[in-house]
């Protein structure tokens, strides 16, 4: 019975290994689409201010052109600030997840070195067990 009740307790650590696992991927999935966002948002603002510096009316040597330059800017170091903000919160939630890994992992291993000694100790060979 004591064995039952060992298997039963590693089958629980093994369902939530595979929940938290699971909870990690997605946090890892966010992760790369914050990624992909602060690179899309980069190619676009450079895209911008080529088009801005070669512009006729407004481009590189009028009057208009500081003004519309450290307005890019400054709307592009915020979007990028909102976004690493994101990533910060995310590597939080990751590392959570991945500490919550480890502790399940090694009460696993512990329980698993207990069902190990407790089935040495019920089948012994020559009928010497349970003593």
């Amino acid at each position: 019975m004591t064995i039952a009740n060992l298997h039963e307790k590693l089958l629980f650590f093994t369902r939530q290994k595979s929940h938290i696992s699971k909870k990690l991927s997605d946090v890892q999935m966010r992760q790369l689409a914050a990624a992909k966002q602060v690179q899309e948002k980069q190619q676009q603002f450079n895209a911008e201010l080529s088009a801005l510096y070669y512009d006729p009316d407004v481009g590189y040597g009028t009057d208009e052109y500081s003004q519309i330059y450290m307005e890019m800017v400054n709307d592009h170091e915020f979007e990028l600030s909102t976004i690493n903000s994101w990533e910060s919160q995310l590597e939080l939630e990751k590392e959570q997840y991945e500490t919550q890994l480890n502790e399940i992992t090694n009460y696993e291993n512990s329980w698993q070195k207990l069902l190990q000694q407790n089935i040495k100790v019920e089948f012994t060979y020559g009928g010497g067990g349970g003593k």
